[in-house]
This record gives C-alpha cells, sequence and structure tokens, in this order.
C-alpha cells in the first residue's frame, strides 16, 4: 500500500477515536438482551474462522453488519448487506468514496469516514452481531482506532481478513467464503459470470506483460511533500500482477517494507515506462501535480503513460475483473520510454 495511510499503521497511537459521552447508554442498549439483536433468532450457531486464527462465534447468522466500508462493498456484490460502515464512504461533496463501490452510501449508518474517526456510540446503537474488516499488519484491524479497540470489540464478534501479504483469488477467495456464510449464493449468476470475467482478465493481463517484457511499472502515491513508490509484493493487487508476469520498479523501502518516501526533488530515483497511481481520495491525483516540475519530466508522465491503481480493491470478482482489464490495456498501449 502506498500513501500515509500506511505510514499511519505507526502512528496509530497518536490517532484519536473521538469523544466517549453517551457510550454508556448505547452499552446498556446493545447489551440489554432484549432479543432484537437478529443473530439471537436463529437457532444454529454461527462461526467463521478468520485470516487473524481467531474463530467469530455468534447465536446464528449475523445480520447487523458492520464492516470497513471496502469490506461491506465486496459484501454487497455477493448480496449481503451492512448496517453501518467505517473508513472513506463520502467525499467532502457528499458523492460515494471510491472505496464504496456500489454501495448505497444513504442506506448505511457512517460510524467513521475518516481515519481514526469510528463512533463507538453510533456502533453500540446499531446492536451489531459482527464487525468486518480488512488486515494490513498481522492483528491490526484497519481503521479501527487502538485508543478504542477494546471497547469496540467486545461488542460484537470481530473477522479480519488479510489485505497485504496475500494475492488477489487468495483474498477473493476468502472474502467468497465468508460472504457464503453470511447466506450469499455462490452459485448466483451475477457471481459466476463475474468470476468467468475475472478470469478471463487474468488471462488477457498475462498476456499483455507476455508481450511487453521490456516495460516497468511503478506504484506510486503522492502528498504535498513526499512520493510514496511502493513494492509490488506487500499488496494483493500488486504481488497478483507481479505473479501475472509484470514488472515493477523494486524501490528501497523503509523499515514497515510498504514503501519507499521520496522527495519530490528526487521523483525520478526510478526509470518507469508506467506509473499506477494511488486513487484513493486522500491522495493528490496527476491532475493535481501540475504545480510539480519534476513530476512533469518524468517520462511516463511526458508519455501519458500514467494510470489510476486501486490501492485497496473491493474483493469482489465483479470489481476485481476491472481492475486487471484496466491493467491490462494500459499495458497493451504503453511503450518504452524509460
Amino acid at each position: 500500500m502506498s500513501n500515509a495511510r500506511v505510514s499511519s499503521l505507526s502512528r496509530r497511537r497518536l490517532l484519536t477515536a473521538g469523544s466517549a459521552l453517551g457510550l454508556g447508554a448505547a452499552l446498556a442498549a446493545c447489551t440489554s438482551g432484549d432479543g432484537k439483536g437478529s443473530a439471537d433468532g436463529d437457532s444454529k450457531p454461527w462461526k467463521f474462522r478468520d485470516d487473524r486464527g481467531e474463530t467469530a462465534e455468534t447465536k446464528g447468522v449475523p445480520k447487523n453488519i458492520v464492516a470497513f466500508t471496502g469490506a461491506a462493498a465486496a459484501l454487497h456484490d455477493y448480496g449481503v448487506e451492512v448496517k453501518g460502515v467505517f473508513g472513506p464512504t463520502k467525499t467532502a461533496d457528499g458523492r460515494p468514496d471510491v472505496q464504496a463501490g456500489d454501495l448505497d452510501v444513504k442506506k448505511v449508518e457512517i460510524i467513521g469516514n475518516v481515519w481514526g474517526e469510528f463512533s463507538v456510540e453510533k456502533y453500540a446503537a446499531l446492536q451489531p452481531d459482527l464487525l468486518v474488516t480488512a488486515m494490513w499488519e498481522k492483528d491490526a484491524l484497519w481503521y479501527v482506532p487502538d485508543q478504542s479497540k477494546d471497547k469496540i470489540l467486545k461488542l460484537a464478534p470481530s473477522v479480519a481478513l488479510w489485505a497485504s501479504q496475500t494475492t488477489i483469488p487468495k483474498a477473493l477467495q476468502r472474502h467468497a467464503e465468508l460472504a457464503e456464510a453470511l447466506g450469499a449464493d455462490l452459485k448466483a449468476k451475477k457471481v459466476t459470470d463475474a468470476r468467468t470475467r475475472f478470469e478471463k482478465a487474468a488471462e488477457r493481463l498475462r498476456q499483455a506483460a507476455r508481450a511487453k517484457p521490456e516495460l516497468r511499472v511503478l506504484i506510486g502515491s503522492a502528498s504535498q511533500e513526499i512520493f510514496y513508490v511502493s513494492l509490488a509484493k506487500m499488496s494483493a493487487d500488486t504481488l497478483y500482477f507481479q505473479e501475472l508476469g509484470v514488472r515493477f520498479v523494486e524501490p528501497k523501502v523503509n523499515a514497515q517494507g510498504f514503501f519507499e518516501e521520496l522527495s519530490w526533488e528526487n521523483v525520478g530515483k526510478y526509470e518507469a515506462d508506467v506509473i499506477i497511481m494511488d486513487n484513493r481520495s486522500g491522495t493528490l491525483q496527476p491532475a493535481d501535480l501540475k504545480s510539480k516540475p519534476t513530476w512533469g519530466q518524468l517520462p511516463a508522465v511526458k508519455a501519458g503513460q500514467v494510470y489510476p491503481r486501486v490501492t485497496e480493491p473491493i474483493f469482489s470478482y465483479d470489481k476485481c475483473a476491472v481492475i486487471l482489464e484496466d491493467l491490462a490495456a494500459a499495458i497493451e498501449k504503453a511503450g518504452k520510454v524509460a
């Protein structure tokens, strides 16, 4: 992963989780034992073992699900809806964030929209049966603030699935398994058609990479002060692209292992024919970089070979097929310029 959010993993203790006012009443409503929690209505116990090796257990299939936005979007594509979300969901102008996918953001309770924001009161009021999120580092729950994690995890079982140190197919399998456990029909035509499209897209990308072995791709992300160059093997998407034959620039990463931080004066340190840029709303996009003279001098920029990268994929076959198709098309069109 490739922007300041990843470096934020080492700064989690500096982030606040918001006010705890009113938490007592919300907790009481959540734990009152009034039988309104939908999981209590099913007699068959429900279990799911996550990527931490922990098993979430409820009295029945969870219905009141609260999830990280990207995970919620993946579940939605399988027909499983959530009650609440946390993580980038709406942009400043009220539009759905890129990480929201096809979620109807007007129909979910947003309990946190930015890093470090998670309303424990709103979460408790939803009487959650299950919390679902991603994991970029072992046992670190994505967008669940450390300061309030203990309170949050007491309210409902949790499931964490790898977003790094895995590949897209493996992550897809795990999200599909979770969706199926929550009631999704993986044999539905929409799902099987999406999987077929994904498999075709993967083969297209393999062929595109094989046809142009000379191309080098740089994984970038931009802030006002820093240009981040990511290491492909650390993220599910780019590790898979690498397995399909795409050749990436290999930066000298920092201690965390995800990326190298370059000043804008040194942005040309690595030669690249294609640049794929972090598309998340918290990062600068290519159109925002016109004021950076060194950016404009990069061969890939001059050649118009800069493309968006879905840095945090929505792990459904529907969304990941498009990611593969777009990169394949970019490589098919690209020429050697570095």
